[in-house]
């Protein structure tokens, strides 16, 4: 059974930084997961994929709201997969999940896409 714990989040004025972390234990990937992924949830909205990498480290997907400011990377040594997380605003104000699962390369990562998941890290940003 693989489990996944998010850490780093916490409080930042807009435009700080935060690092993310998701250490990964129990679980060496299967036939049923090609990436790893961040999603965030805020209060009253649906949860959405923010970032994915796939297995092999090179291909990624950002969300449009995330593209340029937001960099997922992993350590294989660590068993750690990371979210670098820049130029904050208020609205990435959210709970940031860290999850393993499996989606085609070039569509949308939705939440039924992946079936292992940490139990979450705030992040909140302050104008």
């Amino acid at each position: 059974q693989g489990q996944l714990v998010e850490s780093g989040g916490g409080s930042v004025q807009a435009g700080g930084s935060l690092r993310l972390s998701c250490a990964v234990s129990g679980y060496t990937g299967s036939s049923t997961s090609n990436c790893m992924g961040w999603f965030r949830q805020a209060p009253g909205k649906e949860r959405e994929g923010v970032a994915v990498l796939y297995t092999g480290g090179r291909t990624t997907y950002y969300a449009d709201s995330v593209k340029g400011r937001f960099t997922i990377s992993q350590d294989n040594a660590k068993n750690t997969v990371y979210l670098q997380m820049n130029s904050l605003k208020p609205e990435d104000t959210a709970m940031y999940y860290c999850a393993a699962g499996w989606v085609s390369q070039g569509a949308t990562p939705e939440p039924r896409d992946f079936h292992y998941w940490g139990q979450g890290t705030q992040v909140t940003v302050s104008s």
